[in-house]
């Protein structure tokens, strides 16, 4: 009984891990510029997992699950892209006026299962769709844990717009009280976080200007959504910011108690505030 708790407790750490981007390496994409206006506007991306944030040095970040979609809600196709050692870059043709969203967001499973006597896990990729066909047959004592991470950036070109904030109840996501695209030094700003379509109430919000490189201090804000799942950012200067929003990690496992099987939930975004 301990070695299956243990080893299905160290499963859900995993899922923590991969849910959650680590306080060492932070997974994050930063547009070449948040607003923009023209008729026939570029925007480039770049996207890397790093220890300083927006600075290339540890590994890129995948490019398999970045999507686009235009302000009336089509998708846009992602161009030109590229993966190198330590990052990744792409490029989005914006043709309409709006708010664009890019975005990364990865469903997955971790868990365990028994069999021949030993506790094994399940392989990576693993999904609710696919869950059958990954556990062997004869397995028992099968155990999972869902994770959702989503990892997102807001362009405008022109005057910003809401059409594609649109809650789709899965994970953790933003409904901008104040917009995005529309962030000034100095001033507060409010955002409001839902988990699984509701408010994600008492969720930690941790909030870092970029630079970090080559400062002495994080300079990081510690934050925390309220009973209505907002919270309110009050931007120091302007420049580059990394905000994330996760779910809890579980608390003091008891061996002989049932394992902390829940929903695992992180959001990324890079957000431009400009000078006032």
């Amino acid at each position: 009984m301990k070695k299956q708790f243990w080893g299905f407790a160290a499963t859900v750490a995993l899922a923590a891990m991969i849910a959650v981007p680590a306080s060492a390496h932070r997974q994050w994409m930063m547009p070449s510029a948040t607003v923009l206006s023209g008729d026939d506007v570029w925007v480039t991306v770049d996207a890397a997992v790093s220890n300083d944030l927006f600075y290339f040095e540890h590994q890129p970040l995948r490019l398999d699950a970045v999507k686009a979609w235009a302000p009336d809600g089509t998708e846009v196709t992602i161009e030109n892209k590229s993966t190198g050692r330590y990052r990744s870059t792409f490029d989005v043709h914006l043709t309409q006026k709006g708010t664009y969203r890019i975005a990364s967001v990865a469903d997955m499973l971790l868990g365990s299962y028994d069999l021949n006597g030993k506790t094994e896990r399940l392989p990576r990729g693993t999904t609710a769709a696919n869950l059958a066909e990954r556990v062997p047959a004869g397995a028992t004592n099968v155990k999972t844990a869902e994770a959702n991470n989503r990892n997102e950036i807001f362009v405008t070109v022109g005057e910003p717009t809401t059409t594609l904030f649109k809650p789709v109840g899965k994970g953790i996501e933003l409904v901008p009280v104040t917009h995005p695209n529309d962030l000034i030094a100095g001033e507060a700003a409010t955002f409001q976080f839902l988990l699984d379509g509701k408010p994600a109430a008492d969720l930690p919000v941790t909030v870092i200007p970029g630079g970090i490189r080559y400062r002495d201090q994080l300079g990081e804000q510690h934050l925390q959504t309220g009973a209505d799942g907002k919270v309110s950012v009050t931007w120091p200067e302007a420049g580059m910011y990394w905000l994330n929003v996760i779910t809890p990690q579980p608390e003091g496992m008891t061996e002989g108690a049932p394992p902390p099987i829940a929903k695992r939930a992180s959001y990324v975004t890079t957000l431009e505030v400009l000078a006032p």
